[in-house]
């Protein structure tokens, strides 16, 4: 039976009517500070938890609840016969009933300008401590974190005297991943500026939404985000029409949006099961998107569009002649989302910051039994040097820099081929180098003569340099290292091709 509850909450939504109700119900409340005062104002009898301990708060409030009379009558277990007369001998009576919310530790460090000393401030003491005691011994006391259920669990007490055994279980579970939540967010708000791998990982992350499933129908999914404010990262976006995003749709879009990020000037990223298939950047973003989807028309169908630039009327009106799953832009005029109403599943994101750079962070591989971590690859290259005779031209370098911000981002074996920054041809993820560039010619629906290649890492023999001469290929970029760069150096000088070593490779596996 629920005789006796502690409530004290700074998320006070709710607690005034959901007090009101356990008092009508004969239930003792004990509480603390601003909780006490609100409750007493409302008209709700409130005892102080200093009169239950006989010892005054301190210290600025820090020491209140960890007193032996509040965590006793929590943590005894009540078919325990020595638990209970200890409690009995030591004037201590049980808690069945603990309503706590937390100091908003999280609310306070996404506050702009927060100092450390503001967040140390706002690090709960006795409230996780309380939580924790309270859901260890959950066969005996209910434990609420979660506003959201106080009409349940009023229910069942008035409905039996006491919340159902299976209902404190999950509270319990809820607590713990509360508090677990919360701690975690502690260690990554202090530890954001440390340069190291610790010991041990704690990631925290809050659900944004269940998935209707995950990359194939019989997978479950939900849809996850760190807590920290991300300026341009996509959990920023909002949907603004459209079904559903799936598990796909966010992982191309995901993609599309790093890819993005590598340029400044209007630019169209095309996406298909997570490389790219069109890119382009122009002068403007209807002429970027024109030019992206003539890159690989057939590619683009059912793709994902990420642009830089608000997306206009005369841009929608071309986009709406194809079958696209996303489109990802800063914004869209009126006139376009007009336009893009004619097909209503068709998913628009707004992505206010989507110029804004990516951000550190850490990129993490699951493995089997546990995680690869890594720095985000967030560099393009560590030095530009010309090793043929033949020296690219301002085009070409343009085109190669253009080409190479690409190759980063498809996946490995991966070779872009590109003219007018324009991409004229992608062949990714092959086992072997010469096969992705075999593929990429063999594709593409454009002349390549005069064009650039990329390569997300070095050539290990000399045919990657011999297709790309029969194909008219003018120069190359590339990260060089191999044993045999000479040999493949030779035949570019051999073949009139133009070659630069960037000194750092970009696998993407």
């Amino acid at each position: 039976m629920i005789k006796r509850a502690l409530i004290s909450v700074s998320d006070k939504s709710g607690i005034v009517d959901f007090a009101k109700s356990l008092a009508e119900l004969g239930v003792e409340i004990i509480s603390t500070g601003g909780t006490a005062k609100l409750l007493r104002d409302s008209g709700v009898k409130a005892v102080d938890v200093s009169d239950i301990t006989s010892f005054p708060e301190c210290l600025d409030g820090r020491v209140k609840t960890l007193h032996p009379a509040i965590h006793g009558g929590i943590l005894a277990i009540r078919d325990n016969k020595t638990h209970m007369d200890t409690i009995k001998e030591q004037g201590i009576t049980p808690i069945d009933l603990v309503v706590i919310n937390l100091y908003p530790f999280k609310e306070t460090i996404l506050k702009e300008g927060v100092t450390l000393e503001e967040a140390i401030e706002n690090i709960d003491i006795g409230g996780p401590t309380m939580l924790r005691s309270a859901a260890k011994n959950y066969r005996d006391v209910t434990v609420v974190v979660n506003p959201e259920d106080y009409q349940p669990i009023l229910s069942e007490i008035k409905d039996n005297g006491d919340t159902l055994m299976e209902t404190r279980y999950q509270l319990a579970l809820k607590v713990f991943r509360h508090t677990s939540h919360y701690d975690t967010l502690i260690a990554s708000y202090l530890g954001k500026n440390s340069n190291d791998f610790p010991e041990t990982l704690t990631l925290t992350y809050e659900k944004l939404q269940d998935l209707r499933y995950g990359e194939n129908p019989h997978q479950r999914a939900a849809y996850y985000r760190q807590v920290e404010n991300i300026e341009g990262g996509l959990t920023a976006g909002i949907q603004l029409q459209g079904k559903e995003l799936s598990f796909n749709n966010i992982n191309d879009a995901n993609g599309a949006l790093q890819l993005l990020k590598e340029f400044q000037e209007p630019t169209v990223v095309a996406i298909k099961h997570t490389n790219p298939c069109g890119v382009v950047s122009g002068s403007s973003i209807h002429e970027a998107y024109i030019k992206a989807y003539k890159a690989d028309p057939q590619s683009i169908f059912g793709g994902i569009i990420a642009a830089n630039e608000i997306i206009d009327g005369a841009t929608a009106k071309d986009m709406m002649e194809i079958f696209l799953e996303v489109i990802i832009a800063p914004d869209f005029t009126a006139d376009a989302l007009e336009i893009f109403k004619k097909k209503k599943n068709i998913r628009l994101i707004k992505l206010q910051d989507i110029k804004k750079g990516p951000t550190k962070n850490y990129d993490i591989k699951r493995v089997s039994g546990g995680i690869l971590i890594q720095d985000e690859n967030l560099e393009l290259f560590q030095e530009l040097r010309r090793v043929t005779a033949n020296k690219p031209t301002d085009t070409e370098m343009e085109d190669l820099l253009f080409a190479y911000k690409v190759v980063k981002h498809t996946k490995s074996n991966g070779i872009v081929i590109a003219k007018n920054k324009q991409t004229l041809a992608i062949g990714p993820g092959q086992s072997s180098r010469i096969w992705a560039l075999e593929n990429a010619i063999k594709n593409s629906p454009h002349p390549l003569k005069g064009s650039v290649l990329a390569s997300d890492a070095f050539f290990p023999f000399k045919d990657c340099v011999e297709a790309a001469a029969k194909a008219g290929i003018a120069a190359i970029i590339q990260p060089g290292g191999s044993k045999k760069d000479e040999e493949s150096i030779e035949a570019c000088d051999e073949a009139g091709i133009a070659m630069i070593f960037t000194g750092m490779r970009h696998f993407k596996h």
